[in-house]
């Protein structure tokens, strides 16, 4: 779905791209095969496990239940004006809330809020919504969105979160118009990121986010990252299970390549996901990038894999926008983290948990040599250039 939560308008990108809409069987190629009645079976969400015979969900008392009525009046009646985001699962539009009572007020006073609204007649919709709620209402942490409150009136489905105005890292790292995000910048937000899916996986569920990408990492007016939307988590494999098997879906570009042929779903394919986040943050190109003369789209994962072997060739990579200020060292061993977060095999791929360490250690080097933009002028593949060009170029 990837809502941004706070940007001012509306992304170019802002809605998933679903995969395939079929479930795979495991082991299973996804093409012409049919949907298999039981290929989630051990796939439970939390939503599925806390949801009861009735339908409504399991939620803890701190979590505010709204009136309908409560978040028409908070948003101006879901006016345009306040709509700042819009995906599959529906629309979001910014309200105000009262921060000690959680009542509505007045538009322009009070606490700034997200109110998301899920659409009518969306099945798919409404078990994202429960996720949603049944996983935010137990997780906590600095790294995740914060879900406030939810609202139940029969079809009426809508979550209101915290507001995150610097909106999405995707809107930063690809809209026109927006201030260049530097270097430092970019790190602290890869290292706020890896912490947030360090700590799904280190919980007793094993939550594997399952949809990682630049639209779904929002940014506070401190720029610190947070993770959003859950609607596609899963819980992950317990006692000798190695995965869990699911639908696939997902946006192109980001999923693991396993859990594309066979649905196959572990932590290890948020980790492939968060070495393709860490490649847009270096370049600065999006994770599904430009049309090949053959017109087949080419990946950004398929353009920077031949360079980020060999460390004299990784600075062909970078965003030129960043006119060479950045850490040399920095940027080599960022990109070797992203190798290993991309390895074919999910078992060669590192826990978060070492990943987290590592970029943390990288950010720590505040000390290390900046590059001078004359050192990458004269190279064959300039990141001046554009991925067609560096491809035709090869």
């Amino acid at each position: 779905m990837g809502i941004c939560l706070g940007a001012p308008a509306k992304s170019d990108h802002s809605a998933s791209t679903q995969l395939f809409g079929s479930k795979v069987a495991p082991g299973n190629s996804r093409s012409g095969q049919n949907p298999s009645s039981n290929v989630e079976a051990h796939s439970l969400t939390l939503c599925d496990a806390l949801v009861g015979s009735t339908g409504d969900p399991f939620v803890s008392s701190n979590l505010k239940s709204f009136t309908f009525i409560d978040l028409k009046n908070a948003t101006k009646n879901f006016s345009d004006d306040g709509l700042i985001g819009e995906g599959g699962f529906g629309c979001v539009f910014k309200g105000w809330i009262n921060a000690n009572t959680l009542s509505p007020c007045k538009p322009g006073s009070g606490m700034v809020v997200a109110v998301k609204k899920l659409k009518a007649q969306s099945f798919q919709g409404h078990r994202e919504w429960l996720a949603e709620v049944n996983y935010l209402s137990e997780l906590h942490h600095e790294n995740l969105v914060k879900l406030i409150g939810y609202c139940s009136e029969s079809e009426k489905k809508l979550l209101v979160y915290e507001y995150m105005p610097k909106g999405s890292l995707e809107n930063h790292l690809f809209r026109k118009g927006v201030q260049l995000m530097p270097w430092v910048t970019r790190m602290r937000i890869a290292v706020d990121v890896a912490r947030g899916l360090s700590f799904l996986h280190s919980l007793d569920a094993n939550v594997i986010y399952r949809d990682l990408k630049a639209s779904n990492v929002l940014l506070d007016s401190e720029f610190n990252a947070k993770l959003s939307d859950f609607g596609l988590a899963r819980a992950g494999p317990k006692g000798d299970r190695t995965h869990v098997s699911t639908r696939v879906v997902g946006t192109r570009g980001y999923a693991a390549p396993e859990y594309v042929a066979t649905g196959h779903l572990t932590p290890k394919s948020d980790v492939y996901s968060f070495g393709v986040v860490l490649l847009e943050l270096l370049s600065g190109k999006r994770a599904s990038g430009d049309e090949n003369a053959g017109g087949a789209e080419e990946t950004l994962v398929d353009w920077t894999k031949p360079f980020l072997s060999d460390s004299r060739k990784v600075l062909r990579i970078m965003d030129s926008r960043l006119g060479g200020q950045y850490s040399k060292k920095g940027a080599q061993a960022t990109a070797a983290i992203a190798l290993r977060c991309l390895t074919t095999d999910p078992k060669l791929r590192p826990p978060m948990i070492e990943v987290l360490a590592d970029l943390e250690e990288i950010q720590a080097s505040t000390a290390a040599p900046r590059i001078s933009p004359q050192s990458i002028k004269n190279d064959k593949l300039s990141p001046h250039r554009t991925m067609r060009e560096n491809r035709q170029s090869r």
